[in-house]
């Protein structure tokens, strides 16, 4: 996607519509309740959804558009998996040479500007069932400090309260609660902007952790680097505080140090409700916007998880990698709501950098409330690798490093790693690793595909072929087991009959031995016994039992041509007879043959 698009929401409604990565929704839907339940119930597919029809309201919805890290990566024009090193490598690249956005007089955010605020015009949704009432949840707030001037951005939800003033639902000890408490002690108005429909740029800019921003740069410039193109502003009317000139709209608020209302609650990103607080209260001014705006909202779950999570896993990345070598990659898992947990992945080079690791990734970004380290043979996306090495390699006693009374509550880090230097018995077991598609697999899914082509590869190996006619004629397959090409019972009961059958004092060649079996039941072992029980009654050491034949074993005349199978029906169950009584007391009880376990 050509980065200007990434500044404007307009644009990338086309692309996404070019792409087929649009969802249109044309039934009326409410804005209270209704549009998010629907937008929920679609949430993580491939596409954003676009309410067309809105009751009691002109404009359009957009939700969904970080439905899933898939359909942002289509907009970034990145791999789904790379995303994350790739926003890493812009955020180091900005930090290494500060960018700032460009101040122009005039931008789309102003076609439509009028002295005259009411909110009531904005398709502003109700979204979980218990919130408060309509709120902004995608809105970026860009604010200035009232000592130094450097501007800020910002996502706090805002809650609409009447046509003219908002309640800011600001985390506490972040820069906007600096401003304020600055602007309160110069006796002054703390002035922002309220951006809507900026674009992923700047909201992902806005999301990104203070530790991001530690070079002295302007935030906002962070937005430039990842769209590859500075943002542009325009100058407010109200005050000096810009508003992104490319929004769908802009809110030009004035905060009165000290004046607080209370906020919430509503639905976290961690799938929780928050409680109701004192939350400062933000007067709309003037209302800017487009001649044919279109709102954006995200909902409190996965779209949460997927932009905050995004940015803050990338911006752990480039600080861990700047400051512990050997980290490889960061991942924020869903389970810990894409927010609360980390997953860090390192190439051991020296004793005690994984708890390195686990300090600086708390510090790079606050809002962390676990940490795990592992080693770079473990895929930190794949929660079940993760807990192999939780399992495998954490020691409790020394590798669980708890941090009290921390900014944002007690926090834990795990050092799932192996010791180092690297010993043999916390190797990992290995494979060969094999392409499926070279395989001709039949009946056997991915997980079973290798024993199948084993199991096939031994048959072609140990089974006779059997005449057309004889093949058309097999042995009844053994209940409860599924009919294929390849029967062990009807293989071994041919291979049995042509040796009875075979001339007397004549030894007729064993046949291949099978691939040994893995199970209690050893099918190389029954062959074996059963192949020597013959030999025996055929040199006369041993009587063969009454059961086996009306004709003693010496008195058959000799073949001259081995019949097929079907023309003894009934010798196989004789011989599966003779099989049960011969191995009485012996390990194998002969389940196989009964139905039992193979």
């Amino acid at each position: 996607m050509a980065g200007n698009s990434l500044h404007d929401l307009g644009a990338i409604i086309g692309e996404l519509e070019t792409s087929g990565r649009l969802a249109r929704v044309r039934s009326d839907v409410d804005l209270r309740h209704e549009l998010a339940g629907l937008a929920a119930t679609l949430e993580g597919g491939p596409r954003a959804v676009l309410f067309e029809r809105v009751r009691g309201q002109r404009w359009p919805v957009l939700a969904g558009l970080y439905g899933g890290r898939g359909l942002v990566a289509s907009l970034l024009g990145q791999e789904e998996k790379s995303l994350a090193t790739f926003l890493a490598a812009r955020v180091a690249a900005w930090q290494r040479a500060p960018g700032q956005p460009t101040v122009t007089k005039q931008g789309p955010v102003l076609e439509a500007t009028a002295p005259d605020v009411d909110l009531g015009k904005i398709p502003i949704p109700v979204h979980a069932l218990k919130d408060a009432g309509p709120c902004l949840t995608a809105a970026v707030a860009i604010a200035k400090d009232p000592e130094s001037g450097a501007r800020h951005a910002s996502m706090p939800r805002c809650q609409v309260v009447n046509r003219d003033t908002l309640h800011i639902d600001a985390d506490a000890g972040g820069a906007f609660a600096t401003y304020l408490e600055r602007a309160k002690r110069m006796g002054r108005s703390l002035w922002l902007t309220l951006n809507i429909g900026a674009g992923p740029a700047l909201q992902l800019a806005a999301l990104a952790p203070a530790s991001a921003a530690e070079s002295g740069g302007d935030a906002l410039g962070l937005a430039g680097e990842i769209a590859g193109i500075p943002l542009a502003l325009v100058p407010g009317m109200e005050s000096d505080v810009e508003m992104a000139a490319d929004a769908m709209w802009a809110l030009e608020c004035e905060i009165v140090p000290g004046e607080f209302a209370p906020t919430g609650p509503f639905g976290a990103g961690a799938g929780s409700y928050t409680t109701a607080e004192q939350r400062p209260v933000a007067h709309v001014r003037r209302m800017h916007g487009r001649a044919a705006p279109v709102f954006h909202t995200i909902l409190s779950g996965a779209e949460t998880r997927t932009c905050a999570g995004l940015i803050g896993e990338a911006s752990v990345l480039a600080q861990l990698q700047r400051l512990v070598p050997g980290v490889r990659d960061v991942h924020f898992t869903p389970g810990g709501a894409g927010l609360y947990h980390a997953v860090v992945q390192i190439e051991q080079q020296r004793a005690g950098w994984p708890k390195q690791a686990i300090l600086a990734a708390f510090a790079a970004y606050p809002p962390l409330k676990m940490v795990t380290v592992v080693d770079d043979d473990v895929d930190i996306r794949n929660a079940r690798d993760v807990e192999w090495a939780m399992a495998a390699r954490l020691d409790p006693a020394a590798g669980i490093v708890t941090i009290a009374k921390a900014f944002g509550g007690c926090k834990v880090g795990f050092d799932a790693t192996q010791p180092f230097p690297k010993r043999a018995e916390y190797e990992r077991v290995a494979f060969k690793a094999v392409a499926l598609e070279a395989y001709e697999i039949v009946g056997a899914d991915a997980m079973g595909a290798a024993r199948a082509v084993a199991v096939s590869a031994a048959a072609d190996v140990a089974a006779p072929r059997l005449p057309v006619a004889a093949a058309a004629d097999p042995a009844p397959a053994r209940p409860g087991r599924p009919s294929s090409d390849y029967d062990t019972d009807r293989i071994w009961q041919r291979e049995l009959a042509e040796w009875k059958t075979g001339p007397v004092g004549e030894a007729a060649p064993a046949p291949a031995a099978k691939a040994a079996a893995t199970t209690d039941w050893d099918e190389n072992r029954w062959w074996k016994r059963e192949l020597e029980e013959l030999k025996r009654e055929r040199e006369g050491r041993k009587p063969a039992p009454a059961a086996r034949s009306a004709k003693p074993a010496p008195a058959r005349p000799p073949a001259p041509t081995r019949p097929a199978p079907a023309a003894r029906p009934a010798e196989p169950r004789r011989m599966e007879a003779q099989a049960a009584e011969s191995r009485a007391g012996d390990d194998d009880d002969g389940g196989f043959f009964r139905g039992g376990p193979a």
